[in-house]
């Protein structure tokens, strides 16, 4: 990607930024891949536990955002919290796994009936055919805190809390891999905001590979203190409900979540909702600030694209990456209105869930589906203003309309983005 970045400068010249953008991504795009059904999707977030609820609140525009509560003394912020997490106990044989992140996996993993789901495919290839690529940020970060808060007079850690499996960044693909009883690969992606769509791309490249014939994959993030302090020093954290793409944007409202999907070979159900496509790149423009022109954002874009075989007026809907941070959404925004047309509709929902960092991309690739299947585009709960940079894409309000393709954005730290195209089955 450098190199194709300094081959456009030079045939562009350092003054024209723009048509070295255009350039970049315009060389080496990769081949139409082979569709993927969806046969099974899941998510749990602040807005709701499953995807009925899920979009149920959706349709009426109820957010899940709170007033903080978390700590001795709360950052005065609003968050996507999930109700009840604290209250959830793993089966006996899974204690020693215990954590809440592992328990927020385990919460999603029996919503809309995804365990049976995975169980089954299981049944079908056998266990070790059958991959798990999981995105997480924070693992179980929120667990190794507090094992440090409850150090005993002699600084040492419980004899519990002394549980190397748990206080690792592994824990999350560990533990659903023995939750399930997989043996195939299994793999953890953590690459900040873009982990869990990172995950479809991985997946589609072990299925193409032959080397499983089925992949369970997801994300699972959880609230804890280095999350949410850890954005505030970076001036991030907006003191009320995030407003993305809003003039007024003052920054995320963090979330928690987890969210999962089935892939399997598209012979196995030619009706279900399919992957069509993906792009992935890395900028590495900066360490949390994004390329100034979107390089690496247009690039996963463009390769989506091409993958899926799409051109930009084929896209019905795009979730948005839309955090509510200021250099994010303005540049995402240009993005999207020099690319598509008023055709396309285009909506962040973190109004709704708060941005749950590493299970961000699942969730949000749940909702391009939900798109898809109800024939409904969400809006930017929230906004009230657009931003200038905004073209007439972004939409503010819901609209029922018939999605036959969705993107959905999912743009990280350190230039790590990802675009995934979804579609439905041919009529």
């Amino acid at each position: 990607m450098v190199a194709v970045w300094h081959s456009a400068l030079q045939r562009f010249g350092t003054g024209n930024y723009t048509g070295a953008v255009a350039a970049a991504v315009s060389i080496h795009l990769p081949s139409r891949i082979p569709p993927i059904a969806v046969t099974a999707f899941t998510a749990t977030c602040a807005a709701g536990r499953g995807v009925d609820a899920f979009a149920h609140a959706l349709a009426l525009r109820k957010s899940g955002l709170v007033e903080n509560d978390l700590g001795a003394a709360p950052l005065p912020c609003w968050i996507g919290r999930v109700d009840g997490l604290d209250e959830i106990v793993l089966p006996a044989s899974f204690t020693h796994w215990d954590s809440r992140n592992n328990r927020l996996a385990w919460l999603g993993l029996g919503q809309d009936g995804f365990r049976d789901h995975a169980l089954a495919a299981i049944e079908r290839y056998g266990a070790a055919r059958v991959a798990l690529v999981l995105g997480t940020s924070t693992t179980s970060i929120g667990e190794t805190e507090r094992a440090y808060r409850e150090l005993d007079a002699d600084g040492h850690m419980d004899e519990v809390q002394r549980a190397s499996r748990v206080h690792q960044t592994h824990s999350l693909g560990a533990f659903v891999q023995e939750a399930l009883g997989l043996a195939g690969p299994c793999l953890t992606i953590a690459t900040a905001c873009s982990s869990s769509a990172k995950v479809f791309a991985s997946a589609e490249r072990l299925l193409h590979a032959g080397l499983a014939d089925a992949a369970i994959i997801g994300g699972v993030d959880s609230l804890c203190g280095s999350v949410l302090y850890g954005f505030n020093s970076l001036e991030l954290i907006s003191p009320q409900p995030c407003r993305p793409f809003d003039v007024e944007r003052r920054g995320l409202s963090l979330g928690e979540a987890a969210g999962f999907a089935l892939l399997e070979s598209i012979t196995v159900d030619k009706s279900a909702l399919r992957l069509i496509g993906y792009g992935e790149s890395a900028d590495a423009h900066h360490m949390s600030a994004p390329h100034p022109l979107g390089l690496g954002a247009q690039r996963a874009l463009a390769d989506a694209l091409a993958r899926a075989g799409l051109a930009p007026a084929d896209v019905d809907y795009i979730n948005l990456h839309g955090t509510a941070s200021r250099q994010n959404d303005e540049i995402e925004a240009a993005l999207i209105a020099r690319t598509f047309s008023a055709q396309t509709l285009a909506s962040s929902t973190k109004g709704w869930s708060g941005h749950a960092l590493g299970a961000a991309g699942i969730v949000e690739a749940v909702v391009a589906l939900l798109a898809i299947e109800h024939g409904f585009v969400p809006g930017t709960l929230n906004a009230e203003t657009l931003d200038p940079a905004c073209g007439p894409q972004i939409v503010i309000d819901n609209h029922e309309r018939r999605v036959h393709v969705a993107l959905s954005n999912s743009f990280g730290f350190g230039g790590n983005n990802c675009c995934l195209a979804f579609a439905a089955a041919p009529a």
